[in-house]
């Protein structure tokens, strides 16, 4: 499948989003990036150096709506934590 422009428009609008309000990013996915220092005298061969980033062959693009990003941290229930799966009671043998 060929991702054509008004393809991806379409997918936006489906989604709900707003191109003119929303916070849209793109991002890469599938990469890695070299977190291992190395010295003057590295394999730069086989090491990569601190802070190089390499795309893998299956590296994908992300599409990231932030303003409809709920970022909030878990909040209290309000009310007794009472799982109805609960915990089965275990008989004892005398």
């Amino acid at each position: 499948m060929n991702l054509t422009q008004d393809e991806l428009w379409n997918t936006i609008a489906t989604l709900g989003w707003d191109v003119r309000e929303d916070n849209i990013v793109i991002e890469i996915g599938g990469t890695q990036v070299s977190g291992i220092y190395q010295g003057e005298d590295y394999n730069k061969k086989w090491a990569a150096q601190y802070g190089d980033r390499k795309y893998n062959k299956d590296a994908f693009i992300v599409l990231k709506n932030l303003s409809r990003n709920d970022d909030t941290k878990s909040q209290p229930m309000d009310r007794e934590h009472k799982p109805h799966h609960g915990t089965p009671e275990v008989k004892k043998i005398a």
